[in-house]
């Protein structure tokens, strides 16, 4: 069976829960530090009547996983849900718990990762946030490179199975697994985001790259390249069939932007390092929506679960980070596209888009920024902008003043426009004036919108969210 350890119990309403729920348990730690809150878990162990499972701890959790780690005790699972940041405790849960072990963290300091206090989040997390529009995915990244840094420390690694964004806190579910080989991949997993001040613009570095010894696999700063096989993701490494001797592993070359921004010539700001694959198991992710589905009304929140949980099998795992549709129309002052009419102009392109579950007006695209803007551009030509208020040196002005053109050569060549089997390469040819289409296509209407889940809840009350630590006594 498992042994779990909930590192910081509290009431240890959550240690109880996993033993009355969880079947095949072989113990659960419920650990505090407080002893008024470990005199209180004993009672409710008692009373709940799940005593042979439960075993009440008064302990520091990090010098108790410490302990563990020493003892060769490791747990199977380890859940870290403090108030406020679990970055003291990254550190002895990855080696506590055992190879191919679960850690689930929750994180309540958003503020921190959302770019507010971008030198506090890189003490706590070795990252600096970034304020911008996808700031929430951001904060998932960015802890999900803090686990995987910390991990690499002992020669292990992290795959996430799911990362969640959801009120006022992320949520993130990863495997740890030892190998010091396959941690050696982990450089290129990691990027600095460029973001731009002015436009909100933003490319990703990746911090290092992998090639390929004969096997016809590489990896040059983003996605994994097909050589002479199928390699579908970093995830597919794990198999036997891969050697990490394969490989080759160097720096990256870069920076993807020159000094000012292309588009409206602004500064940069830099940001990460953050995790840049995907934040997602989708095989994990569906198993965990066949259950809910296999036990209607099991659950509370079931609707508020499946809702996120489809938006997030919807979500493209190879597109980091995304920006939003009120954020691309302010910047250029003009009236906001419908969601439908933006994901359909991109699908027109014969680009991939789709939503993100940590905003509701995200758009996550595989097109790059220049199509977005020329999209931007088309848009703002059927409800025009009043050019005479914006000022010369505006990002507005500066992107308006461009006529969006097509480039054949850039264009989307291995992914056919409405389904089948990959399109034939066109022909080159010069660049030409892009007309975007903004006629409503069925496939820009996301499934879980057509179902009308329950993806985007609001807030249950005014002035809801975290409320004071709570003290013992």
């Amino acid at each position: 069976g498992l042994r779990v350890l909930e590192a910081l119990a509290a009431s240890g309403l959550r240690s109880i829960r996993f033993a009355k729920e969880v079947p095949g348990l072989r113990a659960v730690v419920a650990n505090d530090f407080s002893a008024r809150a470990a005199e209180l878990m004993s009672r409710n162990v008692a009373f709940n009547g799940v005593g042979d499972l439960v075993a009440p701890r008064m302990a520091d959790a990090r010098m108790l996983m410490y302990q563990c780690k020493a003892d060769r005790e490791p747990f199977d699972v380890i859940d870290l849900d403090p108030y406020g940041s679990p970055a003291p405790f990254l550190d002895a849960a990855v080696q506590a718990v055992s190879d191919g072990g679960l850690l689930c963290v929750t994180c309540t300091d958003m503020g921190v990762m959302a770019g507010n206090s971008a030198e506090t989040c890189y003490s706590k997390y070795g990252a600096v946030s970034l304020k911008g529009k996808f700031c929430h995915e951001m904060a998932l990244r960015i802890v999900l490179h803090s686990l995987d840094s910390r991990a690499n420390c002992y020669q292990r690694f992290i795959v996430p199975l799911l990362s969640v964004s959801a009120d006022f806190y992320i949520r993130v579910f990863v495997r740890v697994f030892a190998g010091q080989a396959k941690a050696k991949a982990s450089a290129s997993k990691q990027a600095l985001v460029y973001h731009c001040v002015g436009c909100g613009t933003h490319h990703l570095q990746r911090l290092g790259k992998v090639t390929s010894h004969g096997t016809g696999y590489g990896r040059a700063g983003g996605g994994v390249h097909e050589g002479g096989g199928a390699l579908r993701g970093w995830g597919e490494l794990l198999t036997p069939r891969f050697s990490p001797s394969s490989f080759k592993y160097g720096a990256a070359t870069g920076p993807p932007v020159g000094p000012t921004c292309e588009f409206c010539q602004q500064r940069h700001q830099l940001g990460g390092p953050m995790w840049a694959e995907p934040l997602h198991d989708p095989a994990f992710v569906e198993r965990v929506l066949a259950a809910l589905e296999g036990s209607p009304g099991r659950f509370k929140t079931e609707e508020r679960m499946r809702g996120m949980l489809s938006v997030i099998t919807e979500e493209l795992g190879d597109v980091p980070l995304y920006y939003t549709l009120d954020g691309l129309s302010s910047t250029i002052h003009c009236n906001t596209p419908s969601l439908l009419q933006f994901r359909s102009a991109l699908l027109h392109a014969g680009y991939r888009v789709s939503l993100s579950h940590a905003c509701k007006n995200a758009v996550k695209t595989d097109a790059p920024p220049a199509v977005l803007w020329d999209i931007m551009r088309c848009w703002a030509k059927i409800h025009p902008v009043k050019r005479e208020r914006l000022a010369e040196t505006s990002p507005a002005s500066r992107i308006l003043s461009v006529e969006p053109t097509y480039d054949p050569a850039a264009a989307p060549r291995n992914q056919p426009r409405g389904g089948g089997a990959p399109a034939d390469p066109p022909p080159l040819l010069p660049p030409t004036r892009l007309q975007a289409s903004f006629t409503l296509r069925d496939d820009a209407n996301p499934s879980s919108r057509k179902r009308g889940l329950k993806r985007f809840p609001e807030n249950p009350e005014a002035f809801w969210g975290p409320k004071a630590k709570a003290k013992a006594g």
